[in-house]
């Protein structure tokens, strides 16, 4: 009962700040233009913080680990070099830069492709330790961000404006197009996992403890990877990385329920995550008056949790 009536008060939470965000300036004049503007932001926030705190609550499961997030896998780092390639190559009025849609069809392809490859690679090896995955990971994104770090100090800077709008998240300009192909994926791939949410519960014990309970912990770690790859994917090509969002709502949802069963961690951490997201957007557009982004913020809380977390396992 407890944790049904955290769920029913963070949604009210939710809600309320959803509301202040749909209202906030709206009268009969302008009405019309401003939910056109606005009702895009929400729908793609709550998408958004759908599939970024739940890829992140189950890769947690996966990896056994309370602090590792999907971008170690070199994701958000693929996601800025494919946009700094193309810019790169063929110019920021490209019509992969200037067509959202194709665009974001090139970077689900390019993402899906490179992890497809990384799993191929590692498990036709016959390893067993998913931390090999997250090893490769780890150097691959570091190879991506320095072959970006050189295209962009070589690029125009007028080329590389275009560059900087898609490596930081945004919800100013959604393309309103792809919204409905990505809420298909995310409903989609969040709705496989509750299908077999309490295996997850199992694997949260860990491999061995999970095996000796009848579970395939090893084809179960692949096929939730693949998911995790994809939400990961759809929510970066959306609106951009947001590196610590997963880690902070995830960690704060654990915190406040005390619970293994990834049911209620799910539910909460999605709506702690459309929390955040819609609460940020809402510091940018009336307190800082569009001079950050949403991004920005959450990043800055998020790697100053990320320090507490890590200095809390230490002292552990």
């Amino acid at each position: 009962m407890k944790n049904n009536k955290k769920i029913i008060i963070l949604t009210i939470v939710a809600v309320t700040l959803m509301g202040l965000f749909l209202s906030i300036g709206v009268n009969s004049a302008n009405y019309q233009y401003v939910m056109y503007r606005r009702m895009p932001k929400i729908i793609a926030m709550i998408l958004t913080g759908s599939a970024i705190g739940f890829s992140s609550l189950i890769f947690q499961t996966v990896t056994n680990n309370r602090i590792l997030t999907p971008s170690i896998l070199g994701l958000d780092s693929l996601y800025v070099l494919l946009q700094t390639t193309i810019v790169f190559l063929l110019g920021s009025s490209s019509v992969l830069i200037t067509n959202g849609n194709i665009n974001f069809i090139i970077t689900i392809v390019v993402t899906i492709a490179f992890s497809a490859l990384l799993y191929k690679f590692v498990f036709r090896k016959g390893t067993k330790n998913i931390f090999t995955i997250l090893l490769i990971g780890v150097i691959c994104g570091t190879l991506f961000e320095s072959l970006t770090n050189f295209m962009q100090v070589l690029i125009d800077p007028t080329e590389f404006l275009a560059v900087q709008d898609k490596m930081m998240a945004s919800f100013n300009n959604v393309n309103t197009d792809i919204l409905f192909l990505s809420s298909i994926v995310i409903i989609i791939s969040i709705a496989y996992c509750y299908d077999i949410i309490k295996v997850l519960d199992v694997m949260s014990l860990g491999r061995d403890e999970a095996i000796s309970l009848g579970v395939d912990y090893d084809k179960m770690s692949k096929k939730i990877l693949v998911v995790v790859v994809i939400l990961t994917s759809v929510s970066t090509a959306l609106v951009g990385p947001i590196t610590f969002l997963g880690l902070l709502v995830v960690n704060i949802a654990r915190q406040m329920v005390k619970s293994y069963k990834h049911e209620i961690l799910g539910v909460i951490t999605i709506i702690l995550s459309i929390i955040a997201l819609v609460g940020g957007q809402l510091i940018v557009e009336q307190l800082m008056n569009f001079g950050t982004s949403v991004s920005v913020i959450i990043n800055f809380i998020g790697g100053i949790y990320f320090i507490y977390l890590v200095m809390k396992e230490r002292n552990r």
